[in-house]
């Protein structure tokens, strides 16, 4: 992974107007901010830098504005809940650029903490206008990007300005970098990826990208019926995307060349109705009935998860292995995620996760504060795995 500079290579910051690109982008209902996951993650860096002495002038967007300025899409709405949890008060301005933000800015004492508006407001955000970018760098003497979920899009506040002003990354930006260069940059062998998840279609980068990176792939979900389709399986009426048996075919052909171990289900969890409490049974992956459909993986494939996570000194996972989401499908997301939680507290196993489903999955199972790192950065932790260049991150190191 390039050198990146992070708040270790800032002194001397006392007076300095430093601009941290933040995700604040957080779920509301009824205009309360029901969950503050994101804004704790980015709490370290923000009261490191006020601590420091530093004004602290936070740039976030929030939601999708289409037609500029929206008063149910403003960041006065979040300010509330990031100053309760930093334990600080957040002055808020009316604006990202202009009279509005340059006012806000000048009146800061050291140590103050204000978060602009919201900058997709504008149009020149999205669209990493010049213009618009230089306007956002007035206001800052340093940058700092605290938003790897965000780092997959250029944008100004996230890609633009690191051209104009020191760039930074930030402690929460920091530790993603660092988990997933231990996760599929300089991993240390064997490394085993779990990935499940509905369709192989929204997965097929990811894939081909992971057949070549690690010693074995663990496939469940939905997805795991389309590649024992294309080998010829009867997957009754299971989620299936009988349209792509080549490409996992391919998949499969690519995986044999890179010399990585692919891992279907050797049993499954099958129903006649997707609903909690289902009748079900477990049936060998060569016996599913054709009136029903795998929602699980069985106890015989997970033991061989199992088996594959023991073995392992590294692990990457994205998407459960069934339905998780009722139960009784739950049972092979639950015990595999316990099994690696177990291991990773052992410390005998290194463990990264994120994307999609991956949380929500591992915090059902009650995993996930002992994995390694789960990431929370949704589309970007998925384009890390796809092996795709990260435009807010690769501009942190210069290239």
């Amino acid at each position: 992974m390039p050198a990146f500079k992070t708040l270790d290579d800032l002194s001397g910051i006392a007076g300095k107007r430093v601009l941290v690109r933040v995700d604040l982008n957080v779920p509301v209902k009824d205009g309360k901010v029901t969950d503050t996951t994101r804004i704790e993650r980015v709490a370290p860096t923000i009261l490191e830098l006020s601590k420091k002495g530093a004004k602290v002038v936070l740039l976030a967007h929030f939601g999708r504005p289409k037609e500029g300025p929206s008063p149910d899409l403003s960041l006065s709405l979040i300010a509330p809940d990031v100053a309760k949890v930093l334990g600080k008060p957040v002055a808020t301005a009316s604006d990202s650029i202009g009279e509005a933000a340059a006012s806000a800015v000048a009146g800061m004492k050291d140590g103050d903490i204000l978060l602009l508006e919201n900058t997709r407001f504008h149009k020149g955000e999205e669209k990493n206008d010049a213009e618009f970018t230089k306007a956002l760098a007035a206001n800052g003497d340093i940058y700092v990007n605290d938003a790897f979920s965000a780092a997959h899009r250029a944008h100004a506040s996230t890609e633009g300005l690191a051209h104009l002003l020191p760039a930074y990354a930030g402690r929460t930006m920091q530790q993603e970098l660092e988990a997933l260069e231990k996760g599929l940059g300089s991993p240390v062998r064997p490394v085993v990826a779990i990935v499940g998840g509905a369709k192989v279609s929204t997965k097929i980068d990811l894939l081909m990208n992971l057949v070549k990176k690690v010693d074995a792939l663990v496939i469940g979900g939905g997805m795991a019926n389309t590649f024992l389709a294309a080998r010829g399986t009867n997957v009754g009426k299971s989620l299936c995307e009988h349209d792509l048996g080549e490409t996992a075919k391919q998949i499969m052909i690519e995986a044999a060349t890179a010399g990585c171990a692919i891992i279907l289900p050797e049993d499954g969890v099958v129903a006649r109705e997707f609903k909690a409490g289902a009748a079900n049974q477990t049936v060998d992956i060569n016996a599913i009935p054709d009136d029903a459909m795998v929602l699980d993986v069985g106890p015989k494939s997970v033991e061989v998860v199992k088996a594959w996570i023991e073995r392992a000194q590294t692990l990457v996972w994205n998407g459960p292995l069934g339905a998780f989401e009722i139960e009784p499908f739950d049972k092979a997301t639950v015990a595999a995620a316990k099994y690696a939680a177990e291991r990773t507290k052992a410390g005998k196993l290194t463990s990264v996760a994120g994307g999609g489903d991956t949380v929500s999955a591992l915090n059902h199972a009650g995993a996930a504060d002992d994995f390694s790192y789960v990431s929370t950065a949704g589309g970007a932790f998925l384009e890390w795995m796809e092996g795709k260049v990260l435009p807010g991150v690769a501009v942190l190191s210069g290239k």
